[in-house]
């Protein structure tokens, strides 16, 4: 004999039934569910969208918005197709800088080949990024000019023979004498995360994840290293006598 459940009943089972799939995502490790107050409806992040789980058991998926608000934080430098808002950096015996399949390319030249940004830009408290790989050469794939206030000063990204990283200068120190020194080994054809921070009291850098740069410019001097890479100022990258590619980049201005 069939019976028939009371509705309250059924809606027992079905919020039962919720729980149970809820609960299965969670110890797979597809959402993570963050902290709310008793009785506020229940929310869980997973691949950038928020599933919203209210009290009385409905789920809505919308995108997350404090993810959006990190993403619109950024502004893009390089539109991937043209070299808007840039110019070849004038430097002697020069490599051509062109732009192939998304990517900035400066060939090796003489020397220095690079690229200087034409458009106005923070002096401090503000944020930069870019994807830089090594193509062809033996030396720095990414010599990054950046103001420091009224100064300047370059992040160098596997330099005195492909291996040195650091700041150029600090105390008129270079990359390769100063506390910033790092010693990296970087492969060929392969695109490295740079990312640097510009505070009034000091300059980070990180290579792809792990930060390679914490020094306080509380009371230190910092300056570009003399010769044509001085030209890069106030903004621009450089490499020297040796191909590579750039992508990503991007600047956002922060707290």
């Amino acid at each position: 004999m069939k019976r028939n459940l009371p509705p309250s009943l059924l809606n027992q089972n079905s919020c039962a039934s919720l729980t149970l799939i809820i609960l299965s995502l969670l110890l797979s490790g597809c959402v993570r569910l963050n902290g709310t107050e008793a009785g506020s409806a229940q929310v869980k992040e997973a691949e950038g969208k928020a599933v919203v789980l209210s009290v009385k058991g409905q789920v809505e998926v919308r995108e997350s918005s404090a993810g959006q608000a990190q993403d619109s934080a950024w502004q893009p430098l390089f539109d991937g197709k043209t070299l808007a808002g840039w110019k070849a950096t004038d430097f002697a015996g020069s490599g051509e800088v062109e732009v192939q399949k998304g990517e900035l390319v400066l060939n090796a030249g003489v020397m220095l080949t690079g690229v200087s940004w034409t458009n106005s830009l923070p002096k401090t408290n503000y944020e930069v990024s870019l994807e830089a790989m090594k193509k062809d050469g033996s030396d720095f794939f990414c010599g990054f000019t950046f103001p420091v206030g009224d100064s300047h000063c370059t992040f160098i990204v596997g330099g005195w023979g492909g291996g040195i990283v650091g700041i150029s200068s600090i105390d008129s120190m270079d990359a390769s004498e100063n506390e910033t020194t790092k010693y990296l080994n970087f492969e060929k054809n392969k695109w490295y995360r740079i990312r640097v921070r510009v505070t009034p009291k000091t300059i980070q850098a990180w290579i792809d994840d792990e930060q390679m740069v914490d020094q306080s410019i509380e009371d230190r001097r910092i300056s570009m290293r003399p010769g044509e890479i001085e030209l890069s100022a106030p903004f621009g990258v450089a490499a020297w006598q040796t191909t590579s590619a750039l992508r990503n980049i991007r600047l956002r201005k922060i707290e």
